[in-house]
């Protein structure tokens, strides 16, 4: 797919520099000359369109943990830390258990030209070089909050290497940060397209189906088990699309095509809540927000960029 790359979170060309990532006089030079995205509980720093980035020294970074390296945009070293131990003032919690979450934390060090943020929010607002540097940080530090013990003998580890790598000072062992793939696949037969809902999604969304892969499998096995668990879909030949990196919390999602060999529907009701074929003429309403029964998909999801292009004949 040759726009496979104009996805959100795509590739914008970032210069990662990860020749500097074992130098800790590079590393220090980097940040006293850098910028720093801050992120509260996983939520960025924005001003409702674009990342709002903070000098080193600035007093909202204090509660702030060590720096992680994203590298440079242009001359400027980017980086990025996780200012969870600041505590909120009360009412301003977020809103936890909801699909999403629309609340904006206000840090009194910055003022209220910008706050914290639920990525999904501003995601297809921002520019490719945002988008990936965003990604990037919001999926590193997920990892290291949940990866702050060694796996082989339970110790705390460190984080060296710019974030890159953890450490751990008992045994030695060193630890990477995974990515989760995953496949989401266009299934269509004839003028139709397979969409399926989870349970517990907003009314009316629905999207293409996925699932994570499973060890010793290819992708195109993955995403012929995947349908048919779900939807006891058989699939013919698959073909690859396009991928996104999806920081919710660390996955790559793997675009995939394939030909449905028929379009009876058996549901796994653990999985799937609903299954449906969609014409590509219901489809063209549904993006434009007309169908009575299935809400417009989210705008920088792969699902809607695969979606919007197969109607477009811009899949090859």
């Amino acid at each position: 797919m040759q726009i496979a790359e104009t996805v959100t979170f795509g590739g914008s060309g970032l210069d990662r520099a990860a020749q500097i990532r074992r130098d800790p006089v590079a590393l220090d030079d980097a940040l006293a000359r850098g910028l720093v995205l801050p992120l509260w509980r996983g939520k960025p720093l924005s001003d409702g369109s674009a990342l709002v980035w903070l000098p080193a020294g600035h007093p909202a970074l204090a509660e702030g943990l060590t720096p992680i390296f994203l590298g440079f945009d242009g001359d400027t070293p980017q980086f990025a830390t996780d200012i969870s131990g600041w505590t909120l003032d009360p009412g301003s919690e977020p809103v936890v258990g909801g699909f999403s979450d629309p609340s904006v934390q206000i840090h009194p060090a910055i003022g209220d030209a910008a706050g914290f943020v639920e990525l999904r929010g501003i995601m297809a607002r921002l520019t490719p070089r945002e988008a990936e540097l965003v990604a990037t940080a919001k999926a590193l530090l997920s990892w290291h909050q949940s990866h702050r013990f060694c796996a082989a003998c339970g110790a705390r580890s460190d984080m060296v290497h710019g974030g890159w790598q953890r450490s751990c000072p008992s045994c030695g062992a060193q630890h990477f940060p995974r990515t989760d793939p995953v496949v989401i696949m266009l299934v269509t037969h004839g003028n139709a397209v397979l969409l399926g809902r989870s349970p517990g999604w907003p009314e009316g969304m629905f999207s293409l189906l996925a699932g994570f892969m499973e060890p010793g499998e290819t992708i195109e096995a993955a995403v012929r088990r995947e349908v048919f668990e779900e939807t006891g879909v058989r699939c013919l030949g698959v073909d690859y699309l396009a991928s996104q990196p999806w920081p919710f919390p660390a996955s790559l999602m793997i675009g995939a095509r394939t030909e449905a060999a028929a379009r009876e529907i058996t549901l796994d009701p653990v999985e799937l809540e609903a299954a449906r074929w969609v014409t590509r003429e219901d489809l063209v309403s549904v993006i434009a927000g007309l169908h009575p029964e299935i809400r417009p998909f989210r705008n920088g999801a792969i699902a809607e960029f695969i979606l919007r292009n197969w109607l477009a004949d811009r899949l090859d």
